[in-house]
């Protein structure tokens, strides 16, 4: 488990980072394509084995880093798209709930245990995510012309999580965890900077040194968050239908914590009753294959 409370304490992290990005002006786009840079090389740093270039294309994981990359790429760029038209709370929700997907893949595919116990924390973990995220006393609200963005982060989000699942499982090593996790974010960079010269041919692109900077303070946690998820998720004895929703409903939890403390942010009521939630959920998961043996 130690794996993944390092993993929830490094997406955490990030957390407070993007909040940071507001209060200083840092352009968000910017710095996460910055940061995939500095998680690249966070993975050389982590990995014991001599990082060979012409060697990667060769791996069986690597058509899936590919597709990963450019799946970071893109569930960034639509979930600033839902932020602009339908606030943060609908991204924040879009993103956690997006765990149901690997999950069901982990159950059906990998024949994963269920049970009452399980099953009632998972769905106990759905609503504390759903409570916990929404900051405003109305709720949700989404225009039906926009339904299609946050539908997608969902999807994108989930698809993420279920393919990294699939590749640790299928392809790779258990010494080219560092290796793997570092090629993801080397090829998100890569497509991340395409975007950048084509901001620069059309003349909008203005670098600024603090872009960097905030990549350089997001790229260290972004890599601990996928290394560390890896790691947890071939650690043996914990399912993945249990690691994915007991990562997702503790990083809601801590970085709302983090948000009060360090942000001042309200709570409502409504929250709080997600942040009980959470808790119960976390016991009911973490405990549910004890109940079945």
């Amino acid at each position: 488990m130690i794996f993944l409370l390092l993993s929830v304490l490094s997406s955490s992290v990030i957390f407070v980072i993007f909040k940071l990005y507001n209060r200083f002006g840092i352009n968000t786009l910017q710095a996460i394509i910055f940061n995939y840079f500095f998680a690249f090389s966070a993975g050389l740093l982590v990995d014991d084995q001599l990082f060979d270039f012409q060697r990667i294309p060769t791996e069986s994981w690597f058509p899936g880093t590919v597709i990963l990359g450019f799946m970071f790429i893109a569930v960034f760029y639509l979930a600033a798209i839902t932020t602009q038209r339908s606030g943060l709370s609908v991204v924040s929700v879009a993103t956690k709930m997006s765990v149901a997907i690997p999950v069901l893949f982990g159950i059906f595919l990998y024949n994963e245990s269920t049970g009452f116990i399980k099953v009632t924390g998972i769905v106990c973990a759905l609503v504390a995510v759903y409570l916990t995220s929404i900051k405003k006393r109305e709720g949700i609200k989404i225009r039906k012309r926009n339904l299609i963005f946050p539908l997608l982060v969902f999807f994108g989000s989930g698809i993420i999580d279920t393919t990294l699942k699939y590749l640790e499982t299928t392809y790779v090593a258990e010494t080219d965890v560092a290796v793997f996790s570092s090629t993801i974010f080397g090829i998100a960079g890569i497509i991340g900077t395409g975007i950048l010269i084509f901001q620069g041919v059309q003349g909008k692109l203005r670098l600024q040194f603090k872009n960097l900077l905030g990549g350089i303070a997001l790229g260290i946690p972004n890599f601990g968050s996928i290394y560390f998820l890896v790691l947890a998720l071939r650690s043996g004895g914990v399912e993945s239908s249990t690691i994915f929703p007991l990562n997702n409903v503790a990083i809601v939890m801590i970085s709302t914590f983090l948000g009060i403390l360090l942000f001042r942010e309200r709570m409502l009521k409504k929250n709080w009753i997600g942040i009980g939630l959470a808790v119960v959920s976390i016991i009911l998961i973490a405990t549910s294959e004890e109940w079945m043996n």
